[in-house]
């Protein structure tokens, strides 16, 4: 059984320019009291096909954290495009939300993200060159993929019978299952299961 669970992520200012800051307001309560501080981190994936352009947006430390609800703002930088292959820029991409406890990560929501030209003539015939202030993202947010992985919440605790197994695969998987819309490419991500 975790000891943090998050009950809501409300994706604020979306959809919005690429170039503005990512807004999360994230809720989640602690069912027993932790000593050390959750990691929360925001990574954008720049590429399906290549973890290398992956980029760490924000890495926040909450805590220590005891018994309670709690709520939180997470701001983020927008990715810098001159890190992401102009190829991948448009279209659709990934955006991952995780949360830590001492270095074991117990959860991953993941979002798609659309990144399209805010004018349709832009849309109907993109520049040669993409142009990165006329670009608006959209994250999909009513379609999160939420994955849980089993850890170990008091790693003082040595009796086995406490231990959890190591998270190399998801133990429970959570969240809207719903394949998107047809219409709508997506990468294959193996990152978002």
């Amino acid at each position: 059984m975790s000891a943090v669970n998050i009950t809501n992520v409300a994706v604020l200012d979306n959809p919005a320019s690429f170039l503005k800051p990512f807004q999360f307001e994230i809720t989640y309560e602690c069912l027993a009291p932790l000593t050390d501080d959750l990691e929360w981190k925001l990574i954008y994936v720049g590429s399906a096909e290549d973890e290398t352009y992956d980029q760490l947006l924000e890495s926040v430390m909450v805590g220590p954290v005891n018994v309670g609800n709690y709520r939180f703002v997470l701001q983020a930088d927008p990715p810098d495009p001159s890190k992401i292959r102009e190829e991948d820029i448009m279209g659709v991409t990934v955006l991952l939300l995780t949360c830590s406890y001492v270095g074991q990560e117990f959860i991953r929501v993941g979002y798609y993200v659309n990144n399209e030209y805010d004018d349709e003539q832009l849309r109907e015939e993109p520049p040669q060159k993409v142009l990165i202030d006329r670009v608006q993202r959209n994250i999909l947010s009513d379609k999160p993929r939420v994955t849980k992985f089993p850890i170990n919440f008091h790693p003082e605790n040595k009796d086995p019978e406490d231990q959890t197994p190591p998270p190399d695969h998801p133990a429970e998987t959570d969240g809207n299952r719903e394949e998107p819309p047809a219409s709508t490419h997506l990468p294959s991500d193996p990152r978002l299961s």
